[in-house]
């Protein structure tokens, strides 16, 4: 079995950092670990908040930049990342033309960022940002609409509670922005669909959806 370059320093291969706290956001950071290519060079996490993301995935790639839109955030996510020398984070919109670095990277990342914008136009935005063969990995936050997403939310609700109770109860910055998502999960599917062909959509317990996207080489 190939094995992933490790960067980072002391930091584990398997997680650029531990669970300073426990979330449903950061319970799928496993799962965006998971999709990390082998041998990626440059990554970009936009909405970065505190950079814990950006922590981990300095352990399996070799450049990591963590953008968001929160002067807070971004002073907190260096705060907390001084100690990781592969870990750098800006300041702005990434979805204004001088408002991320430049493209090429070979992963882009968003958790529970996409919600807060405008789906396709925020999709799209981060396909221009990837080179060719690049990856994209979202996880992101759907509204309830048919009796179906009732139900399949509310089978979420036990797991929720024991693993809220596992980890010392479900936690975050206070500075984290927060909003209700728009799109039901049918709307999303659709338009994921639409603007990334050949992306893998999958709806997960916790009141998440992931969805993978490989940029054609051509």
């Amino acid at each position: 079995m190939r094995r992933r370059p490790r960067y980072g320093g002391r930091m584990s291969r398997r997680d650029a950092a531990p669970h300073p706290y426990w979330n449903h956001n950061v319970h799928y950071h496993r799962l965006v670990l998971d999709a990390v290519p082998d041998g990626c060079g440059r990554a970009l996490d936009v909405g970065c908040g505190d950079g814990l993301l950006v922590r981990k995935l300095a352990g399996r790639v070799r450049e990591v930049t963590g953008v968001d839109r929160s002067a807070a955030m971004v002073r907190l996510a260096r705060e907390r990342s001084a100690q990781v020398p592969n870990a750098r984070f800006v300041e702005a919109d990434f979805m204004t033309p001088d408002g991320a670095p430049s493209g090429g990277f070979d992963l882009l990342t968003a958790v529970a960022v996409v919600h807060h914008l405008d789906f396709a136009a925020a999709v799209h935005r981060m396909a221009e940002l990837l080179a060719p063969g690049g990856r994209l990995v979202l996880v992101g936050l759907a509204r309830n609409r048919t009796p179906l997403d009732w139900a399949l939310s509310g089978a979420g609700v036990p797991a929720a509670r024991f693993l809220a109770r596992r980890h010392g109860g479900k936690t975050g910055p206070p500075e984290m922005p927060v909003l209700d998502p728009a799109m039901a999960w049918g709307e999303v599917r659709r338009a994921a669909r639409e603007c990334l062909p050949g992306g893998r959509f999958r709806r997960h317990l916790l009141w998440r959806y992931s969805l993978v996207w490989d940029k054609p080489r051509r």
